[in-house]
Formats: structure tokens, sequence, C-alpha cells
């Protein structure tokens, strides 16, 4: 899915384990109205759930290697296209692989959403972080948020993070209706556009 001017900085969004569901082409339409471009690749071939148990199969099968080539190939094309910035939007599992595609160097700016990377898989990520992190949540051993902040500090990554009241991790997910938390999700939003109306559009007009 493609929505926004040809040209504008590109924004890529990647969806969590769920897979792309509906919600997440609001979301980035909301953005393509803020002066984006916005590329959604599908890592599931057109599956999508709102199972936790089916989202959890999906994801095992889903290869790390073949995701992280889609989020790049999504990037090339909009810059092919004449986007000349690239932001990067992920929700949880995608979160994940927004900030490992950010640690490539070609990425400008990104942002991840109750996600963070161990630090077995942490490397070097040279553009700007905001992290947005769900008040409840569970974390496994060494991916816990403040061990990766602390470690994108000591990189001197510039790094951005909110938590928000009263959260669950998919919160600001629209269609996970037992989850979601509006109030949270239009705020984190906000930030969102905000972080890259100045890492991306502020870049290119000066």
């Amino acid at each position: 899915m493609l929505f926004g001017e040809l040209g504008s900085p590109l924004v890529v969004v990647v969806h969590d384990w769920f897979g792309r569901l509906p919600s997440l082409e609001y979301f980035a339409q909301a953005l393509s109205r803020q002066g984006f471009r916005v590329a959604v690749p599908d890592l599931y071939n057109g599956v999508a759930t709102t199972s936790s148990v089916a989202a959890r199969g999906l994801l095992e099968r889903l290869e790390q290697k073949d995701a992280l080539k889609r989020v790049a190939e999504a990037k090339v094309f909009g810059r092919d296209e004449g986007s000349v910035r690239v932001g990067v939007v992920g929700f949880a599992s995608g979160g994940r692989l927004a900030l490992l595609e950010a640690q490539s160097g070609s990425i400008d700016a990104v942002v991840a959403y109750y996600a963070s990377v161990n630090a077995n898989d942490h490397g070097v990520i040279p553009c700007p972080v905001q992290l947005h992190l769900a008040d409840h949540d569970r974390w496994s051993a060494g991916e816990s948020p403040d061990a990766f902040i602390q470690r994108l500090e000591s990189h001197g990554t510039p790094v951005s993070h909110f938590s928000y009241d009263d959260t669950q991790h998919g919160f600001a997910n629209a269609t996970l209706h037992r989850q979601v938390n509006p109030t949270a999700a239009s705020l984190a939003f906000a930030r969102t556009a905000l972080f890259l109306q100045q890492h991306l559009q502020a870049s290119e007009q000066g």
C-alpha cells in the first residue's frame, strides 16, 4: 500500500505480529496528510489475524532476513520515486525490524512502538530514535527498554522515549479493541508525526 504524494519524504510503516490489519491503513493515511509518502509492506502476503495464538504462528514462520529485505525494498522503491529522506515506523515485532533496519545507516529517523532490540542484535543506530512504550508490558531477559535506551545513549544515538499511563502492549493498534487506548494512541501519533517532520521534512527544506 502506498499513500501520499510522490517525492515527499518517505515513511515505511511496519506492521506488528498480527499482520497488516485495517487500522494500519488509517495510520498511514493520517501520516500522508502530514506531508509524507507512506509505504506499508505486507510481511505476511495478505494474511492477518486478531488472534494472539495465530499471530504467534505467523511470526514464527517469518524469516527475519526476508522481512528486512521487504522493508529495505520499500525504502529503495520510495527513493527511486523521488523521496530523498526516509523514516521507518514499526509496531512491536515490526518496531524491532524498524530498529534493525536503522542499523544499516540508510535511514534518517526511526520510530518504534513497544519494541526494543536485545544486546546480542543491537548495533549502532546512527539516526535519531523515538520510542513509544506501554505502561504494562512483558520483556524477555536482556530486552528491556531501559537497557536498550542506555545502550543507545552510550553509542551517542539521539533518543527520545515516552511511556503511556494505563496502557498495555498494542495500545496503538485500533483493530485490537481490548488493547487499544485511543487517548494514548492519539498522543503517540502526534509525537510520531512531529518527530518525523523535524527529521525528514525540515532536513529536505533546509
